[in-house]
């Protein structure tokens, strides 16, 4: 396994994949507009999310915070990622959160929000990134819980 190109590799089509979903949402449908795709449970809902994860802390005025503390967490990602062994599963589950990292990091830089619109109307509204993180820090955490028996 190319753990260098599977890891960047991998990080890069999720911030391509996460980007091109915002751009093609945000071209077609207007922000707090709802568009039905399975009536009550599936719906593209444009939203811009000041916050972190579920909107929390959802404050224009902390974009700058968020955005130090992502860099941060990048930066360790990229400092632990030179210690994980080369076997698949860890260096995916890294490169989904670094991915999905950087992929909401462009939107707080460029835009000072969070792009979101995937809604199944029982959670809040959430991307790509979101996603890709998610199944990543879910990866992780069996990977490491497996690692210890």
């Amino acid at each position: 396994m190319r753990k260098d190109f599977i890891f960047f590799g991998l990080a890069f089509i999720i911030v391509v994949i996460d980007q091109a979903a915002k751009f093609l949402a945000a071209s077609r449908i207007n922000f707090s507009e709802s568009v039905p795709v399975i009536e009550g449970f599936f719906h593209l809902t444009l939203v811009r999310n000041f916050g972190i994860g579920f909107g929390l802390f959802s404050s224009p005025a902390a974009r700058w915070f968020f955005v130090f503390i992502i860099i941060l967490i990048i930066l360790l990602i990229l400092y632990y990622y030179r210690a994980v062994p080369e076997k698949y599963f860890p260096v995916v589950s890294l490169a989904l959160v670094l991915g999905g990292a950087v992929g909401n990091l462009i939107d707080r830089v460029l835009l000072g929000f969070v792009v979101d619109f995937i809604d199944f109307r029982f959670w809040p509204a959430f991307n790509v990134a979101d996603s890709a993180v998610t199944i990543g820090v879910i990866g992780l955490i069996i990977y490491f819980w497996q690692a210890k028996k």
